[in-house]
């Protein structure tokens, strides 16, 4: 492995050339690792790896910057394909059970977010058609409430109100990292 002082590494948003040019997580799991210069390194779990990247890219620099625990944890954990289907669906989980029902609820749609939110965990393929309906029903509801809301908000209002949802589900991602980490062979 390469020595990086994370601690004083400033991680920054998008794809960068090279280590001057900074990094990004995904490209700080690869440098430490030893190959070459990428945000999609062979030694890191793809599935982590493409959450990772996104939420990176998403986030504001103070968040971003939590991130950097899980740069050496991430090195050697790529899996089989059996693995990473059932860290898919962890990620799945979390977005079906926690994510999706905290912008549900700041839509006024509490019914559709509990139904979402009572679903059993999501741990199998052969759960999707028994849940497909209640998850369908969230979005139509979702799209209903997002048209109406596009025409009755004022942009600065609405993103005020998104703050405590985004800091919310922002704590949350954490532990959802962690339960990607935790699956093994």
């Amino acid at each position: 492995m390469k020595v990086l002082d994370i601690e004083s590494l400033q991680l920054g948003k998008g794809s960068h050339e090279g280590p001057d040019d900074g990094y990004c997580v995904m490209e700080a799991v690869a440098f430490i690792a030893g190959e070459p210069w990428s945000d999609s390194p062979q030694c890191a779990s793809p599935v982590i790896a493409a959450f990772l990247r996104s939420y990176n890219d998403s986030v504001g620099d103070d968040v971003r910057q939590t991130l950097k625990q899980y740069i050496p944890r991430l090195v050697g954990t790529r899996g089989s394909k059996e693995l990473e289907e059932r860290r898919a669906l962890v990620a799945t989980d979390w977005l079906v059970r926690i994510h999706s029902p905290a912008w549900l609820r700041l839509a006024g749609l509490t019914a559709e977010a509990a139904a979402l939110e009572t679903l059993p965990e999501i741990t199998s393929m052969a759960q999707i058609p028994s849940i497909r309906g209640t998850i369908e029903s969230a979005a139509a509801a979702a799209w209903a409430a997002d048209a109406a809301a596009a025409r009755d908000a004022a942009w600065a209002a609405a993103r005020d109100a998104l703050k405590p949802t985004v800091t919310n589900l922002q704590s949350k991602v954490p532990q959802l990292i962690e339960r990607m980490l935790a699956v093994k062979a």
